[in-house]
């Protein structure tokens, strides 16, 4: 396992962004936890949004006296397209696990766990990827608390998939879910519900000056800010349904002719199907010039785009939550998003975007044309975007929330 260096963050560098009375709660939290070691574990460094979270929460944990560390398993990709599987089924495909891949998962996790060799008070795995080390973990950590940290949607969970990870489950003290949808799908003897968050101090989400943007925006060439451009970011995954986004726009453009669409992906360090994936999309968009298929892009350039976009769209078929919705609302710009996951938990139906049903293409196209239609619509509707972000989706919140069940957790008896 390797331990990635995020960057340093310091709580008071939030005070003008959020509620004082919230870092008040945030340092009495912590206060009650400096005895105490907190580890997480996850598959990817970068790339995903759970590395992306972990990048802010750890650094400001440690800043607060929480004594926090981050591990990264290491892996053959082989393993990674058994997690992928994995992934797929718990999110709703007809996934069959084979012996060998099962093997597979239990060597690569056994292996891995048996390289920690520092102790600690709870254990954070997050997802599945991690998950099968929870057994040799109670061997070698026998009071330690172990968490699963959930980021999937568990909505509609193939059956298969489902039984291997509640193998898993039975032995995990508490599990964290992004919607109180998912908390009866698998086995735990508690569970606890935490909205994810972006960080508005990442270059992904901070304010950046007008000569950054100008800088940024020329290099985003051959894509212009002169004419109508919805825009939309994810990995490169079927889920993210970029050929369903791309059908919409090819409608929209029936009645908006110089409209432009980017796709924007990264390609994250667990995921073999990303280039696949990625190389389709581009396939099927080549022919129309004013669509641009763009990956590995900076955090700021990706901060200039959802700033200089007119609509952001997110129409995923399945989403944990889908945290690029409250990164494009901090920027005060309008989405139009998918009925799953976590989407309609950040858009309010007509207030800050529009809802959609993940399979309604027209109903898409017919949303993005209003909002690129009215202007007033679009500035009040970024403007409370922004406002709705700020109260309910910005880091400070979610630690307050963890580090609640962390001290919850580390106070029962064993």
């Amino acid at each position: 396992m390797h331990s990635p260096a995020p960057p340093a963050r310091s709580i008071a560098a939030y005070e003008t962004l959020t509620d004082r009375r919230l870092l008040e709660r945030l340092a009495t939290l912590a206060a009650t936890l400096e005895d105490v070691r907190v580890l997480h574990v996850n598959s990817a460094a970068s790339g995903g949004g759970v590395a992306e979270l972990l990048r802010s929460i750890v650094p400001v944990c440690t800043d607060l006296g929480v004594d926090t560390d981050w591990l990264v398993i290491d892996a053959e990709e082989s393993f990674f397209e058994v997690t992928k599987a994995l992934h797929n089924g718990l999110q709703g495909d007809a996934t069959t696990l084979t012996d060998e891949m099962k093997a597979t998962y239990r060597a690569v996790t056994e292996r891995n766990a048996a390289t920690i060799d520092e102790a600690y008070d709870l254990v954070v795995l997050h997802d599945p990827q991690p998950l099968g080390m929870v057994e040799p973990l109670m061997e070698t950590m026998p009071d330690t608390t172990i968490v699963w940290r959930c980021h999937l949607d568990l909505s509609a969970p193939a059956s298969e998939p489902l039984a291997f990870v509640s193998n898993y489950m039975e032995h995990v003290d508490h599990a964290i879910f992004s919607r109180a949808a998912y908390e009866t799908t698998v086995p735990v003897p508690s569970s606890s519900v935490i909205h994810p968050s972006i960080d508005p101090l990442a270059a992904k989400n901070e304010a950046l000056d007008d000569a950054t943007v100008a800088a940024e925006s020329e290099q985003l060439a051959p894509i212009s800010f002169d004419t109508p451009l919805v825009t939309q970011v994810s990995r490169f995954d079927p889920w993210k349904d970029q050929l369903g986004t791309l059908e919409a726009y090819r409608r929209l453009t029936d009645r908006i002719p110089d409209a432009q669409l980017a796709l924007v992906g990264s390609m994250a360090d667990d995921d073999p199907e990303g280039g696949e994936r990625h190389e389709q999309v581009a396939a099927t968009a080549a022919t129309d010039p004013d669509v641009h298929v763009l990956t590995d892009l900076s955090d700021t350039a990706v901060n200039v785009l959802q700033r200089q976009s007119d609509v952001v769209v997110q129409k995923s078929l399945r989403e944990g939550f889908g945290l690029v919705v409250s990164e494009a609302l901090w920027k005060r710009t309008p989405v139009v998003g998918s009925t799953v996951g976590g989407i309609p938990l950040q858009i309010e139906d007509g207030r800050n975007g529009y809802l959609v049903e993940p399979d309604d293409v027209v109903g898409l196209s017919r949303r993005v044309e209003q909002l690129l239609r009215n202007d007033v619509r679009r500035l009040e509707f970024g403007q409370y975007g922004r406002e709705v972000v700020r109260e309910r989706f910005l880091l400070p919140r979610q630690l307050a929330e963890f580090l609640t069940v962390v001290a919850d957790l580390v106070s029962r008896p064993s």
